[in-house]
């Protein structure tokens, strides 16, 4: 998206209770890019702590895990995305699409209406 434009930061909330946004997206994502929850925690400026425990609350929310973690040790742990997560992040990012394009002519009246600092 043009960086002037706005953003859409699409909030879901559940009575899971679950929070599902822009930061869980993008740690399932990081998860499936990397292998590893703190890799994706630290590419996010998070501690290991704090993406173990978003990770642990997306896992709890929903009938089936959205990541599964071996621990580590001489081997080395990891970390993947379930089938389940890929299509919980696949559905966040439909949803995210959707916004955007559907959503375009109604940002753009939302943006007319808006003060400009440049008169």
């Amino acid at each position: 998206m043009d960086r002037d434009g706005p953003r859409i930061k699409l909030r879901l909330e559940y009575d899971a209770p679950l929070v599902l946004g822009p930061g869980k997206a993008q740690l399932l994502r990081l998860i499936g890019q990397l292998g590893s929850i703190s890799a994706a925690g630290r590419q996010m400026g998070m501690s290991y702590k704090r993406a173990w425990s978003l990770v642990e609350e997306m896992n709890a929310a929903f009938a089936q895990p959205l990541v599964d973690s071996s621990r580590g040790g001489a081997g080395g742990g990891g970390a993947t995305v379930t089938p389940a997560g890929q299509a919980v992040l696949h559905h966040y990012e439909a949803l995210e699409r959707l916004l955007r394009e559907k959503g375009a002519a109604d940002l753009a009246v939302i943006g007319a209406l808006m003060k400009r600092e440049d008169i």
